[in-house]
């Protein structure tokens, strides 16, 4: 008799499930919602672009809905399918995505007193309000425990929780003292199915911990008294509120509560696996191994390995976590702020309407030019920092640039000079990697533009200088929740169940050894810039960019 585990995958601007059949490795059905609230689901502030927040009720209208959509359309596809065969959730989502809660765990977004303020919301990831108390916590570390700052690449990121925590402490004490704790995104909403929300209680994800919030067995779990009450007092109190452990996600977070079953569908006590950031189950679901790096592309990017304990630590990256991504092996994880974003910032802010009606058409009609072009012939070259750089120099302080402009470039060419940056940032991170002793043999990627982009494949596979291959599943992220489900219910090993379940397409991007040649010569180039705008200690001269662009723009048109 088949098994089933339902995968959910919490993304930045919706949610989505998957539904898979544990023998055949068959996806049954997936249903996505779209946050209604604020700007495609995130709240913003007109006077302040950094601000990112989100309404907690998204994630629970969410659920309901793209649970009951999957099971729909699994009964739908495969006749043996029944609820009852469900045996397992696992739950993804973005991260460091933290939530003010009351003793109860409740958010304290739904409480009447907070409803209308936005730092009682959910603070995204993607929220970048918290770059002072960010370098803060790296200066104070840095004097104090520099040991916090060496498993997390060197700088702490307003990214993470502790930089959001501060920022709440700072900026809003009445949100501060009503939290009765705080709760990442993935671990509040595996307590709210298993019906157990106890901030004191609930399992903590140690992809969540470890990756932002300075988790590590080798000084006791979260950062002491001594240091947090350096950076603020009330931060020191909070730690007693917070948590002494945290799990891998082949561990039970619970069982599905009656409640949720009565509105799911499921029966009462399916197993619910610990949760985890997207893009770790995203690597686990693109059958991550060591020597694999999985590149999560969508609106930005993570970059995902792993790595035989003993590792060195790797500077620059976004930290190296026992257990984060597969369990008895260090989880190595990297990524870059804007890559999907920055393709629709150029399409809705900067693309001429004669390439197309809408942002459809003109992404198809830009594609269409730059598969023809060569590398190097727009003379252009791009950092691409448009919302800021979170590997390798972790510096949200930073912005984008374009250099090489004329008075007859025009938007095709900008396009591809930032695919090519992006391409450029990603080398950058895994020449990193290489540098400290990550081994690297091959490149998987996952995300629409893995599949809707193969001009982007093929430049980042001649740019990297390694095979790139695509998941067959458009849904990796779920789908790795998914086994982490049916692993925490005991339904066999990750390794057992990935060989079932993963593939790839049969068409791997491999290197062109002549677009390597001018791509070798542009990331010089690239790397200069870099330094130049990123690197403090940086001492050298750029004069010469401008000139060597034109020579192999020259060069590549003749």
């Amino acid at each position: 008799m088949s098994a089933y585990s339902i995968g959910l995958d919490y993304g930045t601007n919706s949610c989505r499930s998957l539904l898979i059949d544990l023998d055949s490795g068959k996806e049954l059905g997936s249903e996505v919602f779209n946050y209604p609230s604020g700007k495609l689901g995130i709240l913003t502030d007109p006077n302040d672009p950094n601000v990112a927040r989100q309404n907690p009720q998204d994630y629970i209208d969410g659920c309901e809905k793209i649970i009951r959509g999957a099971i729909a359309q699994a009964q739908a596809n495969d006749p043996d399918f029944s609820p009852s065969k469900v045996i397992s959730i696992g739950v993804d989502t973005t991260g460091s995505t933290v939530i003010p809660v009351d003793a109860a765990g409740n958010p304290l977004a739904f409480d009447p007193q907070f409803a209308d303020n936005p730092n009682a919301k959910v603070w995204l990831w993607k929220d970048h309000t918290a770059f002072r108390e960010a370098e803060q916590i790296t200066k104070l570390a840095q004097e104090m425990r520099p040991q916090y700052l060496e498993k997390c690449g060197g700088t702490y990121s307003s990214e993470w929780w502790w930089s959001k925590i501060l920022r709440v402490r700072k900026t809003d004490p009445a949100v501060f003292d009503a939290a009765f704790s705080f709760v990442e995104h993935c671990d509040w909403l595996t307590a709210e199915l298993a019906g157990d929300t106890n901030p004191l209680t609930l399992k903590r994800s140690i992809c969540a911990a470890g990756h932002k919030a300075m988790f590590n067995d080798q000084w006791g779990g979260l950062p002491d008294k001594e240091f947090l009450s350096a950076l603020d007092p009330a931060l020191a109190e909070l730690r007693d509120r917070l948590y002494e452990d945290a799990h891998a996600s082949d561990q039970l977070a619970g069982t599905l509560c009656k409640q949720w079953a009565n509105r799911l569908g499921l029966d009462e006590g399916v197993a619910i696996a610990v949760g985890a950031f997207d893009c770790h189950m995203g690597a686990v679901g693109s059958g991550v191994k060591k020597g694999t790096l999985v590149k999560v592309l969508g609106t930005s990017t993570c970059d995902i390995t792993v790595a035989d304990k003993g590792i060195a630590d790797v500077p620059g990256l976004c930290g190296q976590v026992d257990g984060s991504v597969v369990p008895g092996m260090i989880g190595v994880e990297a990524g870059q702020s804007a890559v999907g974003d920055l393709f629709l910032w150029l399409v809705n802010h900067i693309v001429p309407d004669s390439y197309g009606a809408d942002s459809g058409a003109k992404f198809a009609a830009m594609g269409e030019k730059i598969s023809k072009m060569k590398p190097g012939e727009s003379g252009l070259l791009a950092l691409d920092w448009n919302n800021g750089n979170r590997s390798v120099l972790t510096d949200v302080r930073l912005s984008g640039l374009m250099l090489g402009q004329s008075l007859h470039t025009e938007a095709h060419e900008i396009y591809r000079a930032y695919i090519e940056a992006t391409a450029f940032g990603a080398y950058t991170i895994i020449k990193r990697m290489e540098e400290f002793g990550v081994e690297i043999n091959e490149v998987v990627t996952t995300g629409g533009l893995s599949l809707k982009n193969p001009t982007l494949m093929q430049i980042y596979a001649d740019v990297i200088g390694k095979p790139m291959k695509v998941s067959v599943s458009e849904q990796t992220c779920a789908l790795g929740a998914a086994l982490f489900g049916a692993v925490s219910a005991g339904y066999g090993t990750l390794a057992q169940l990935q060989a079932k379940v993963v593939s790839y397409h049969d068409r791997v991007y491999y290197p062109i050894a002549e677009n390597q040649v001018v791509y070798s010569q542009l990331f010089e180039l690239y790397s200069q810039l870099h330094d130049g705008f990123g690197v403090t200690e940086w001492r050298g001269s750029m004069a010469n960019v401008m000139k060597e662009l034109m020579d192999i723009r020259e060069q590549q048109r003749n």
